[in-house]
């Protein structure tokens, strides 16, 4: 049994990583300051502790005596990110700062970073392995490749293992919140879900040729649990499908009536991922195919 600690346990991604955890019999704290996580989310068998990373004592206390730190915690969410850079960077950037300060501290055996494919803006190679240029196309991008680096150089130079896991298009269960706008991962597959339930028109952005690697969340916290146990640290890995979807392609197989709304600047046109280096280091792969991660939906 290990002790872990979740930054933003109780949102979309950090809750079902507090899930997998506990399934696999450790000791959880889920801390989050409730901005956008649930409490309900969180698992009755894991602790929830409710407090910022932004407040260092808060969580070096939690901290404390934890063997793995997974650091989820984030507004991760593209045009906010326009809207509000300042306050973004106090959290994407400042607060994994923090973060890592307290798993200083605290001597954690590794430090679990989620850090996002959105780095790579529009890429040159496709599929895009690890290796490719960085091309920061909005500011969370730039927040969240500067929070990575940080806590990779800093890892290094103070002994703390640190790996950190680019994330694709996240999706599943607790994914959508319409009452926040700084919800975590309200991607597409949420929101077209959401609005055939309520039986609304299914908004396409732009011409909807935009494509993109969808990975579930089942899988992207069994890639974090993966990566704590492994031996890796200095390491970047790619978390996605490998396999490209159009939103026109998504939104025919969500169904219903669509419609058009403006393209919005400063997304990629597509996104794919070079999954080898998981596969190969890690041991990980996704299990669930896209078809398969759908119908968790409606479970």
């Amino acid at each position: 049994m290990k002790r872990c600690l979740v930054t933003g346990g109780a949102g979309f991604i950090g809750s079902h990583l507090v899930d997998l955890l506990v399934s696999e019999g450790n000791d959880v704290t889920a801390y989050d300051n409730l901005s956008a996580g649930n409490p309900k989310n969180v698992h009755p068998k894991a602790k929830l502790t409710e407090g910022d990373i932004l407040d260092f004592a808060a969580l070096s206390k939690s901290m404390d005596g934890m063997d793995y730190v997974f650091h989820l915690a984030a507004l991760p969410r593209i045009q906010p990110s326009f809207d509000d850079p300042e306050l973004h960077d106090r959290i994407n950037v400042l607060g994994s700062l923090r973060v890592f300060e307290a798993a200083k501290k605290a001597r954690v055996k590794k430090l679990v970073f989620s850090s996002s494919s959105a780095c790579y803006g529009t890429p040159e190679t496709v599929p895009t392995p690890e290796t490719a240029m960085i091309s920061c196309m909005n500011p969370y991008a730039l927040q969240k490749y500067t929070a990575e680096q940080y806590l990779l150089m800093l890892g290094e130079r103070f002994g703390v293992p640190v790996v950190s896991l680019r994330y694709f298009n996240a999706y599943g269960p607790r994914s959508f919140n319409e009452k926040d706008r700084f919800s975590a991962y309200s991607s597409v597959i949420g929101i077209f879900k959401r609005q055939k339930d309520s039986g609304q028109t299914l908004t396409i952005t732009g011409a909807g040729l935009q494509r993109r690697d969808f990975v579930h969340v089942f899988d992207i916290a069994r890639a974090n649990w993966l990566a704590a146990q492994s031996e890796v640290a200095g390491e970047i890995f790619n978390i996605g499908c490998g396999e490209a979807y159009t939103i026109l392609e998504i939104a025919k197989t969500i169904g219903g009536p669509s419609t058009h709304i403006p393209e919005r600047l400063g997304e990629a046109l597509i996104t794919q991922a070079d999954i080898s280096k998981a596969a190969r280091v890690l041991g990980w792969k996704p299990q669930l195919t896209l078809a398969q991660g759908l119908q968790t939906l409606n479970d």
